[in-house]
């Protein structure tokens, strides 16, 4: 058995979790922040047997969007100390995947 631990954008988390439980996946959602851009995210737990894993791979990669997004990047300071920004376009979003060995699974 493995859980599958995946995080994917706030927006996507909808959609994904739909076509999980459309195919008879059980999930958990737990909300999470990103550290690069400190956007909403989902992160999904989705336990599942050896067989199986591929398919949710799969479905995740499918349905989670890459985007593109401007962050603000500092370039300097003004001599009165202000801070100058540029903008740079950054590609975020997916899904980020982990697959992780289940010793033991109770279900109560």
């Amino acid at each position: 058995m493995k859980l599958i631990v995946a995080t994917v954008q706030d927006q996507d988390s909808d959609y994904v979790v739909s076509k999980l439980t459309e195919k008879g996946y059980r999930v958990t959602q737990v909300g999470s922040t990103g550290g690069f851009l400190r956007q909403g995210n989902t992160t999904l737990l989705v336990g599942v047997e050896d067989q199986h894993v591929e398919a949710v791979v799969e479905l995740l990669t499918a349905s989670s969007q890459r985007r593109m997004r401007y962050m603000p990047m500092a370039t300097g300071t003004t001599p009165n100390g202000m801070t100058l920004y540029n903008y740079v376009e950054v590609e975020v979003g997916g899904a980020t995947i982990f697959i992780l060995d289940v010793e033991h699974f109770e279900q109560v």
